[in-house]
């Protein structure tokens, strides 16, 4: 019987409503750890999870069965969950609407890797903000300001 094979690779981005520093590094390792732990429990594969205060990085090895959307709103959903029935912020948390997909060869996943591993030091010199704006255009996605996560300035 013949089977589907594939390599999708897929870097994920998405941000904390109102692009808030509401992620803590007292807490934040074991949010990255959940957010793996739904990515294999869907079946994928969760390559790294990373981020700072405000937004976070998911490289995942997506299979053809799996549309991008949902896992997005499967991981926003359930870490929405999490954070707000651990009570690890006051208030209620969520996350902004939207996210950025951006595809990768196999040949990059380790530069990928690298590039989320290191976030904390990445974003001493560059804004979430700036940080996005270049993959969009890293990428050649068009787009309107406008309609991108809502920005603190």
């Amino acid at each position: 019987m013949p089977g589907t094979f594939s390599q999708i690779y897929i870097q994920v981005v998405f941000a904390v409503k109102g692009r808030e520093n509401l992620i803590d590094r007292r807490w934040k390792d074991e949010l990255h750890k959940y957010i793996s732990g739904i990515i294999t429990n869907k079946g994928q594969k969760s390559i790294i999870v990373n981020g700072v205060s405000d937004h976070i990085h998911v490289f995942v090895g997506l299979k053809p069965s799996m549309a991008i959307s949902d896992l997005v709103r499967d991981i926003k959903n359930n870490s929405t969950n999490f954070i707000n029935d651990k009570k690890l912020i006051k208030g209620k948390f969520s996350w902004q609407e939207g996210y950025g997909a951006f595809s990768y060869a196999h040949s990059q996943i380790d530069q990928v890797y690298n590039y989320i591993l290191n976030q904390e030091q990445h974003h001493r010199g560059k804004t979430f903000k700036e940080e996005y704006l270049e993959f969009l255009t890293k990428f050649d996605i068009e787009f309107n300001e406008e309609y991108l996560f809502d920005w603190i300035e």
